[in-house]
């Protein structure tokens, strides 16, 4: 999808600090518009997790500000940003054990109903075919407290699709995930974004963000330190003085070979 679309969530010189540090993140500045899938990369500490809960509107800036949809995101009412924005976080509620996990799904649909406290025909079909989506169909009968780490976190990917958001923002999605799961996850992220959705990620794989993000940001500190395409983010020259380690790139073999990148050592 073309960029010069107008932004679905941009962010405008954007601060964030706490009470023991009043400069913890920004300034930061970011568009994101349909179509987009961004990799927010940067080590621990760097603010990634922050910076999402500021995009889904569920922390203020301390200065500058959030819009969504071209809307200050503080004019929006709570159903407006649950029907527009969808965010999975890292570290996922120990609650909803008693639910089986297409409940959990249903759940998800809840900004969209108006007068009616049951799912209709349409909720269902949207939940089943996000739990498809998401490989999580087959234990949609199974209580959420029965499944595994990785398990439950697709469960709640499948939630947060339901809600049918034109922002969907996933915090470390794949960290309790096989190899299996994590490239369906990206694969379907990629999808997502082929088909119009905007798309921010928090990962701390740079491999999966080079292969499958559109955009990449890297963090350090809470300020940005490199924004763009991802072959220009996810080098060694850019990564290594943020990670301290030394990279390479690797190439594989055949008519496809991919470019990965490769932490070699620990620099002194």
């Amino acid at each position: 999808m073309a960029d010069e679309s107008a932004p679905v969530l941009a962010l405008d010189a954007v601060r964030f600090g706490f009470p023991s540090r009043p400069d913890f993140l920004g300034p930061i500045d970011l568009s994101v518009r349909a179509g987009q899938c961004w990799g927010v990369v940067g080590p621990n500490g760097a603010g990634k997790s922050t910076l999402l809960r500021i995009m889904a509107a569920m922390r203020r800036p301390s200065s500058g500000s959030l819009s969504i949809e071209g809307t200050p995101a503080r004019r929006l009412s709570v159903r407006r940003l649950a029907r527009t924005i969808a965010l999975v976080p890292q570290q996922i509620e120990a609650t909803g054990g008693d639910y089986t996990a297409e409940q959990i799904v249903l759940l998800g649909r809840f900004p969209h109903r108006r007068f009616s406290l049951f799912e209709s025909a349409d909720d269902q079909r949207i939940a089943l075919d996000a739990m498809e989506r998401t490989g999580t169909r087959p234990f949609a009968d199974r209580l959420l407290s029965t499944l595994s780490g990785g398990e439950a976190q697709r469960v709640h990917i499948a939630a947060a699709l339901a809600q049918q958001p034109h922002v969907l923002l996933l915090d470390e999605p794949t960290s309790s995930l096989d190899i299996q799961h994590q490239i369906l996850i990206f694969t379907l992220l990629r999808r997502l974004a082929a088909e119009g959705m905007a798309i921010v990620v928090a990962c701390h794989d740079l491999n999966l963000t080079l292969r499958f993000c559109t955009h990449a940001m890297l963090l350090s500190d809470g300020g940005v330190v490199a924004s763009g395409a991802p072959e220009e983010v996810i080098t060694p020259e850019v990564l290594e003085p943020v990670y301290h380690v030394r990279m390479e790139y690797l190439t594989g073999e055949g008519a496809d070979a991919r470019q990965w990148i490769a932490a070699i050592e620990v620099q002194p």
